[in-house]
């Protein structure tokens, strides 16, 4: 349930609004607008008459929300979240550019690549230090090796880093190291992980599950928020379908459909939805025609010889063609770097 109070109303008044809420037992959230203030009312509201808090004279409407996530729902939070990564912006107009190698395979392969694409116009750097692979005997990364080579590049370059979280054992190396943490696929439904990240510092970047639906993904982004940490940004990276050609199938609908039910950023991975590297151009484009706050793609500087994903790695000239295009695609519909 949420409370629209009348516009302007005062720090006084919405306080009284907020301590009658909490009288019913309720927890409350509070966003305030440019002209409005939204009281979002979390708990159960099922047995609470919502005539009580009308007849206040601060109260404009009350609205039940039917959908199960409260804090990442539009409803609660109808201006759009802009969500800052050490001075990269996604969101409400604003496109984060990630770029890097699907997996760290040493220092002057990340900075070589890092090097590329920031001249390219990539604003953050993406490398894997540890990988989830399907099989045991695929490389698995670099782990903290890897990361502290990210964190050298980042010194070199000064391109803010992302990288996959897998295990809580390394939370605290990651809040202390890393701009943007990401939880990958097979981790978007890993409850008590999520659980975790909420009481970190650092945006999160939560990948849709290969088979989840929008509302089980906006409820993975519900359990980070709901314990303490609302900086998160949403990634559509493909889910997985009866086609067996590409790696998987790529759902431009999401985010329409995401602008429309929440309030967070959504970035795009072609890389990971298509497997392979032909399919990366008309995908980024189309992604950002459709409305991403972001890009997250992968680049290689020898992609014959990558470790990890190198069918799906672009080579550094073809990045640079495509963000000029992606750039002119990004004015039309009112993005800004």
């Amino acid at each position: 349930m949420i409370i629209v109070l009348k516009p302007h109303t005062t720090e006084e008044n919405i306080t009284r609004v907020e301590n009658l809420v909490k009288t019913r037992g309720l927890d409350t959230h509070i966003v305030r607008g440019t002209e409005m203030t939204i009281i979002g009312c979390i708990g159960d509201t099922t047995l609470i008459d919502p005539r009580l808090f009308e007849v206040d004279s601060s109260v404009d409407k009350v609205m039940h929300v039917q959908e199960p996530y409260k804090l990442a729902n539009r409803a609660f939070h109808p201006e759009n979240s802009v969500i800052d990564v050490s001075g990269v912006k996604f969101g409400d107009g604003h496109m984060g550019l990630i770029a890097g190698p699907c997996s760290v395979e040493s220092f002057e392969q990340v900075l070589e690549v890092a090097k590329a694409v920031k001249d390219a116009g990539a604003n953050m750097l993406r490398g894997g230090a540890f990988k989830p692979r399907t099989s045991p005997y695929s490389f698995q990364g670099l782990g903290l090796e890897g990361l502290d080579i990210l964190c050298a590049v980042k010194e070199e370059t000064g391109l803010p880093i992302v990288t996959e979280l897998m295990s809580p054992q390394y939370l605290d190396v990651f809040n202390e190291k890393v701009d943007l943490i990401q939880i990958g696929a097979r981790n978007m439904q890993n409850f008590d992980l999520l659980k975790q990240l909420g009481q970190v510092k650092r945006p999160i970047l939560l990948k849709r599950g290969l088979n989840a639906t929008y509302e089980e993904w906006i409820m993975s982004a519900e359990y980070i928020m709901a314990s303490g940490n609302e900086n998160v940004i949403l990634c559509e990276r493909g889910i997985r379908t009866f086609e067996t050609f590409t790696r998987n199938t790529l759902d431009l609908q999401s985010i329409p459909v995401l602008r429309k039910k929440t309030h967070l950023p959504v970035v795009v991975d072609p890389s990971h939805a298509g497997g392979k590297w032909w399919l990366v151009e008309p995908m980024a484009k189309a992604a950002v025609a459709a409305g991403a706050d972001g890009l997250m793609i992968e680049v290689h500087n020898n992609p014959e010889c990558a470790l990890c994903d190198g069918a799906q790695s672009l080579k550094p000239e073809k990045y640079e063609a495509l963000l000029r295009q992606v750039k002119e695609i990004a004015q039309v519909v009112g993005k800004v770097f």
